[in-house]
């Protein structure tokens, strides 16, 4: 081989280890991201909240579960703005907790956006199930639509982070304002006239302790905010955009949230609304108006679209990141030569999502994600109060700052254990199955692949020595 040929390989070598996630995303996009993973709990799951409180149950669930949730866009805002990398809270558990954490916190993140999008698969086949029957057509069979969805996101996804995220956008606030033109179509200044919350609220019918089971399907009103933090490495501006993206985020659901539950509330019996799978398409259906079912029909296969589209794009970088760091095999550790994306993950995970999806069984895949969602939300406490300890304000550059320390983190471990507690009320069995597997998993990591581990190359962070070493 020639001098010049060698060069050129060696040229070509060093361009294919530069390869690496583009940065291209800014504040709109971290919104899409995160709003447009978690909307699609506006359109369904979230009701089946109301099966265990009843309404005014679900509303209680709805707002404490929002406190819950405002803890963790402000933690994740402060922690994520400072450790930019991709694998949000995967990353921030590999620079300040260690590896074992950080394995179990990139599994929680894979399996809760893989089993919130295969529900969001369930979700689109189901709607179009319900759109044939109303049309005369029975018995068709959803599984072709799941497959087809899942398989036509993940190539988006392949294809570049910027054109998916930028098409969450548009489909996002499209389903966003499904809602509001349905809360301007019933008239909220005319009660009686088309909301009847009168004659549809009750007590509650199982006392507080059906409060509390409500809790765990109140999380589906905002289950993937923190999403926005697996697009640290591809945001041009992380201590900018990732705070400014994922606090107007909350901000936006929390808004989307209240008004879904008091259209549906009064326009649905309670007993009806706690098991429906698609309650504000059932509620625009009531009005009677055919216009508002359209609105709400698109607009509910818009929020199942754009939610599975960020769950591919968060799930994939999640597992990507561990295969980079050897959590996982290094061959998921590649970013496509011309997409930039880390596509090996994108498309190991769809016949996971499609199995879980061909299942049916939507509250089932529901709460595994949840469940998933829920572990990993019990880190966030202990991380961010480790995070202040190790590193004080005043030692690094932090691109936010969120108010109150320690108080968000004491209330965030507050409430996630409040709501372990509801989920063993309703789904013991699963629970405790969930918590079997992770610890399972654990004990695979320590014997079988933590020794393929190089912890001194995964503190990426240019930080001084944490007080106390």
């Amino acid at each position: 081989m020639s001098v010049e040929a060698t060069n050129a390989a060696a040229s070509a070598s060093a361009g294919e280890e530069r390869v690496g996630l583009l940065r291209v995303l800014g504040p709109v996009h971290i919104w899409a991201l995160g709003v447009g993973i978690v909307l699609v709990g506006e359109f369904m799951g979230w009701n089946f909240s109301v099966g265990k409180g009843g309404a005014f149950g679900a509303l209680i669930a709805c707002w404490v579960i929002g406190l819950l949730y405002t803890c963790v866009a402000m933690i994740d805002s402060e922690v994520t703005s400072t450790v930019a990398a991709a694998g949000g809270q995967y990353a921030q558990a590999k620079h300040i907790m260690g590896p074992l954490m950080a394995f179990n916190v990139g599994l929680y993140l894979v399996m809760a956006y893989t089993m919130l999008e295969a529900a969001n698969a369930i979700v689109v086949g189901d709607l179009l199930v319900i759109l044939a029957e109303q049309t005369g057509y029975e018995g068709l069979d959803p599984r072709p639509f799941v497959l087809l969805i899942i398989s036509l996101l993940a190539l988006l996804n392949y294809r570049g982070v910027f054109m998916t995220l930028s098409l969450n956008f548009v489909i996002t606030a499209a389903a966003f304002v499904s809602i509001l033109i349905l809360f301007i179509g019933v008239q909220p200044w005319k009660p009686g006239a088309i909301l009847q919350h009168q004659g549809l609220l009750t007590e509650l019918p199982y006392g507080w302790i059906g409060v509390i089971a409500a809790f765990q399907f109140g999380i589906w009103y905002y289950l993937g905010i923190e999403g926005t933090c697996q697009a640290a490495e591809e945001v041009r501006s992380p201590s900018r955009s990732l705070p400014l993206g994922t606090m107007t985020g909350i901000m936006t659901l929390l808004i989307a949230a209240t008004l879904t539950w008091y259209i549906s509330s009064g326009l649905l019996p309670w007993q009806y609304l706690g098991q429906a799978t698609v309650p504000l398409y059932d509620a625009s259906r009531m009005t009677g108006s055919l216009l508002l079912q359209i609105f709400l029909f698109v607009g509910t296969l818009f929020a199942a679209t754009a939610s599975a589209n960020g769950c591919i794009n968060d799930a994939s970088r999640a597992w990507f990141s561990m295969g980079r760091d050897r959590y996982m095999p290094q061959w998921f550790g590649a970013v496509h030569p011309v997409y930039r994306t880390p596509y090996r993950s994108i498309l190991f995970l769809i016949p996971i999502a499609v199995s879980f999806a061909f299942t049916g069984l939507l509250d089932q895949v529901i709460t595994f994600s949840i469940l998933s969602g829920l572990l990993g939300y019990t880190f966030m406490p202990i991380n961010m109060i480790l995070f202040r300890k190790k590193w004080p304000l005043g030692t690094i550059r932090r691109g936010y700052v969120h108010p109150f320390h320690p108080l968000p983190a004491i209330v965030l471990m507050a409430l996630c254990i409040t709501t372990f507690f509801a989920t063993y009320l309703g789904f013991g069995i699963q629970l405790l199955a969930m918590m079997t597997f992770y610890i399972g998993v654990s004990l695979w990591f320590v014997m079988h692949r933590y020794k393929f581990v190089r912890r001194a190359d995964q503190f990426t962070m240019n930080w001084p020595k944490p007080v106390g070493y």
